[in-house]
């Protein structure tokens, strides 16, 4: 089997540590220690490696007596062929296992999360911004419902033309993570605005942020380190908008981090929401500290995440989308209508590609 030598090397590692945890865990002392559970769950995650390990070393053995009977002299016939059959299957065999191994190789617990917290915020180019982040935020939309996620609109900042100053969703279901996580950073559109008399084509800008929505036992929030205010809500939204203090805004003490949920006329509900997006901020910037302090190549990667960074751009004339770390287009009629799913999978394939040149 030809499975490159980098990552026979590291399969053989997990493999190892595997066997190493396995005899230790048998250790009556071991399980009385308080790290026992963490043990238990590092060899639950490498198990996978050592079943195919032991995959791996049975086709190498049955691919060497095969090439062992053909080497025979005087062999039969109908032994040779059957040799050669054996070949031709092993063949097979092992290629679907070198992309099994691939897989396992860069298979990344947290690519499992199912909750996300997607932001977009309107940038440069005055009321065309908030017009291409409300587009942005409708393209989501169809992409998700396709999924069959579930969505939830936790808070939207409209603009007087119609647009979307800010639009905060919760997004839930299986791969959301895997996929979106890839949409943050900057989005910029080329195209003529309506309000453009000379038919001149304008860009303006957005920026989309997508944060793994944490569980509450993952990042507590102390009632000491908040500061929570209560205000009324600003904008459009119907009679009751103004008369009541149901908007709130909280603050994180320790870090400066503020979020403002308006968009309930339930104080109480505008609060849970306001944690929620709060929580996913806090825990998507230790994420980001982690990932500095474990690899400094880290940027290099297709999901950096880094928002200063323009990932795509929308071109309205040529019915183009272009997204900067991918070597081809898209139709943009399609991606604005919701199939994304090209894109993102591009986006995926390359991660993949780039994780396992890191091993």
């Amino acid at each position: 089997m030809s499975l490159h030598a980098a990552l026979r090397n590291e399969l053989g590692r997990r493999a190892k540590r595997f066997a190493e945890l396995t005899d230790r865990l048998a250790d009556p002392a071991v399980a009385a220690q308080r790290g026992y559970p963490a043990l238990l769950r590092e060899r639950g995650l490498l198990e996978r490696c050592h079943q195919l390990e032991q995959e791996l070393e049975r086709l190498e053995l049955a691919r060497r007596q095969a090439q062992e009977l053909l080497a025979e002299r005087g062999l039969e016939a109908e032994l040779e062929q059957l040799a050669r059959l054996e070949l031709e299957d092993l063949a097979a065999r092992e290629q679907a296992l070198e992309e099994a191994i691939k897989a396992e190789l860069v298979r990344d617990e947290d690519l499992l999360r199912t909750r996300v917290i997607l932001e977009i915020r309107a940038g440069t180019g005055g009321d065309e911004a908030t017009l291409f982040a409300r587009d942005l935020y409708e393209m989501y939309v169809r992409f998700v419902d396709a999924q069959g996620w579930r969505r939830e609109l936790l808070d939207v900042s409209p603009s007087e033309v119609g647009g979307y100053k800010e639009a905060i969703v919760g997004i839930e279901g299986e791969g959301a993570w895997n996929l979106l996580r890839f949409e943050s950073g900057g989005h910029r559109v080329q195209r003529v605005p309506a309000t453009e008399a000379q038919g001149r084509i304008h860009t303006s800008a957005a920026t989309v942020a997508v944060l793994p929505e944490a569980e509450e036992v993952e990042l507590v929030l102390r009632d000491e380190d908040l500061r929570i205010d209560t205000m009324r809500a600003g904008g459009p939204g119907g009679q009751s908008v103004n008369t009541t203090s149901s908007a709130v805004r909280i603050t994180h003490l320790p870090t400066g981090t503020v979020v403002v949920c308006q968009d309930e006329k339930s104080q109480l509900k505008n609060k849970q929401k306001a944690l929620r997006v709060l929580r996913a901020r806090l825990f998507e910037a230790e994420r980001e500290r982690l990932d500095r302090e474990r690899a400094a190549t880290r940027r290099g990667l297709v999901g950096s995440g880094d928002r200063s960074q323009r990932v795509r751009t929308y071109n309205f004339p040529q019915n183009r989308v272009s997204d900067h770390r991918l070597d081809h287009n898209h139709n943009l009629e399609q991606v604005i209508a919701g199939r994304l799913g090209p894109v993102l999978e591009g986006l995926v394939a390359l991660d993949r590609e780039q994780r396992l040149a890191q091993l």
